[in-house]
């Protein structure tokens, strides 16, 4: 539970400390004083949006601290250990600065966090009811989340089990709606592919082909130009006429220099390499021979090179640079290709997945709504036992869970067509949404014999106030967090009503941590700890301090809150009355 407030510099509050201890606290004062302003700092330690405009005038920042007893909530102690924050003595620290720049700043046991940390720390230990919660609840959705937060573990399970359908069904859906609404842009597609792969398949190109061809191509064009280049080379190095060629040039020079090889050895070793010359222009000459024996102009295989080469640029020019390219594109369209002619079959098996998981949702969703209807009962009974107490003895509560049934679709292929439920001529076609089939109603029948309307138009404000306390600690009892704090829901409410509504929150705060702030002297008189807000002013500054009341000082405050006295005897005594009646209401 929550064992300190620190607050500095918010609002009118300069500098107070709200110590919290077990049972019912009260908090009250004047209207002005600053009773807002707690709420409010508890809604910055939860995480809520600051307000730079909120942090006092001359301030540079507005600072709350809190500081929460974790020794029986583990996931507090583990989650901040995992924030970076320490743990002193089973006690976790909690700060939250508003800067009037309008930077905020969040801290967990002492480390530096960003806000959603600090609210994820934080939220679940809190419960928060005020006057907006009474607008809150008149929303239809609002109603709905209340009566499924009631209903427990097992109407959760049964959502969650719904909601896992749903989200299957619309992703099917989805890839169906994909699947049928581009049918058109994948059969142009494939026919490209086809037609393409048509093409390579035709010319059935080998891996490299481009490169060899373009070689074979060029020697044969020019092969009567090889020819005689070879012809010429051959002369040159070995002539069958009396024309001078390299080898007859090197057997003169070898002659020469064998004729004086004994008279000197570098003559004889100069003679030698020209031998070795002429034995390699030999072996040159016979290979240049061959290669102009070899060459043949032959046009019709130049002709077919050419044709060959003509239709493997026709693939080139469209699927890739190169015929390894084309190749390549071939394969992956082949692919493609397949993937698109399956269309046909993915849109009959989704088709099939969809009817299965309509099925199942429907099934799922009957299940959440009888979960609900029987939920329902309950809270409407618990309820109306709390507004007996509240002074409201003919009122009844009626919580109305209705399935929201529509016409027959056209198909039901349309995209998000209603659940058809049951068969024969007893089916119904019902709409459906991520939360389940139902539409749930709050009802209020104020009086014996009277036809329950919705809570906006069935009850008056006071009415309407008591309808929604007795709503917020029924759901307070099933709710985990240790930790309540209503703020002024009592407003239009007075008399015994009053009295009653301080005897139910005494009740909820034997199992829970109750923090109220009030301007009711009934529902202050049954608290454990009582707290005043008191506005003070130097003539230039106005600022609240907090200040926990001992018995005579709860008197006067109740005499105020009664009377606008704090010293008439009468006052005093109706406060004593007050207190009197509490404690004997809480034995």
């Amino acid at each position: 539970m929550l064992e300190e407030i620190r607050i500095s510099g918010l609002g009118i509050i300069e500098s107070s400390t709200l110590e919290l201890g077990p049972g019912l606290t009260v908090v009250t004062g004047e209207t002005g004083a600053g009773k807002t302003m707690i709420v409010t700092a508890l809604g910055l330690l939860l995480g809520g949006r600051g307000d730079a405009g909120s942090v006092r005038k001359g301030k540079k920042a507005a600072r709350v601290e809190g500081v929460i007893d974790a020794r029986l909530l583990p996931g507090v102690i583990e989650a901040t250990e995992e924030a970076g924050g320490e743990v002193e003595e089973g006690r976790v620290l909690v700060a939250r600065t508003v800067a009037a720049e309008g930077r905020a700043r969040a801290y967990v046991g002492g480390a530096t966090v960003p806000v959603a940390t600090l609210g994820s720390v934080t939220s679940p230990l809190v419960a928060v009811h005020g006057q907006s919660d009474q607008h809150r609840l008149l929303q239809p959705r609002a109603q709905r989340d209340s009566l499924d937060r009631f209903g427990g573990d097992a109407v959760a399970k049964l959502i969650a089990a719904y909601s896992d359908i749903h989200a299957e069904l619309q992703k099917v859906e989805r890839e169906l709606d994909e699947v049928t609404t581009h049918a058109r842009e994948r059969a142009q597609e494939a026919d490209l592919l086809r037609f393409g792969l048509g093409e390579v398949e035709e010319v059935s190109p080998e891996s490299g082909e481009d490169v060899t061809l373009a070689q074979e191509e060029e020697k044969l064009g020019y092969a009567d130009t090889l020819r005689t280049a070879a012809e010429q080379a051959r002369e040159a190095l070995s002539s069958e006429v009396d024309a001078p060629d390299a080898l007859g040039a090197i057997s003169a020079a070898r002659q020469a220099l064998d004729g004086v090889r004994d008279h000197d050895p570098d003559a004889a070793s100069l003679a030698d390499r020209l031998a070795e010359v002429s034995y390699l222009l030999s072996d040159l000459a016979a290979d240049v021979a061959s290669y102009a024996t070899a060459i043949e102009t032959d046009p019709a295989r130049l002709s077919v090179v050419s044709e060959r080469r003509a239709a493997l640029t026709a693939l080139t020019r469209k699927y890739g640079e190169t015929i390894d390219e084309v190749l390549a594109w071939a394969e992956t369209g082949a692919k493609r290709l397949l993937e698109l002619d399956s269309d046909d079959d993915r849109i009959e098996e989704l088709r099939g997945e969809r009817t299965r998981l309509r099925a199942a949702l429907a099934e799922a969703g009957l299940a959440l709504s009888a979960a609900r209807t029987d939920a329902a009962g309950a809270l409407a009974e618990a309820v109306s036992d709390e507004l007996t107490g509240l002074a409201m003895p003919h009122a009844r509560l009626v919580v109305d869970v209705r399935q929201k049934e529509t016409d027959a679709p056209a198909s039901e292929d349309e995209p998000h067509a209603p659940l058809k439920i049951g068969s024969g001529k007893n089916h119904r076609w019902l709409r459906y949404g991520s939360n389940g089939l139902d539409e749930v109603e709050l009802l209020l029948a104020a009086n014996t014999g009277s036809e329950p309307r919705p809570l906006h138009k069935g009850a008056s404000g006071g009415e309407l106030s008591r309808v929604m306390l007795a709503i917020e600690v029924v759901l307070a009892a099933t709710s985990p967090v240790p930790t309540f704090v209503f703020d002024e829901v009592d407003a239009g409410v007075g008399g015994t009503a009053a009295v009653e509504i301080g005897r139910r929150l005494a009740h909820l705060a034997r199992t829970a941590q109750v923090l109220v702030v009030t301007h009711l002297p009934q529902v202050a008189a049954f608290a454990d700890h009582h707290v005043a807000v008191e506005k003070t002013s130097d003539g230039v500054v106005t600022s609240s301090g907090l200040t926990v009341l001992d018995d005579e000082s709860r008197e006067r405050e109740l005499s105020r809150m009664l009377a606008g006295l704090t010293a008439s005897d009468t006052a005093i005594a109706h406060a004593r009355e007050l207190l009197e009646v509490a404690r004997a209401a809480k034995v």
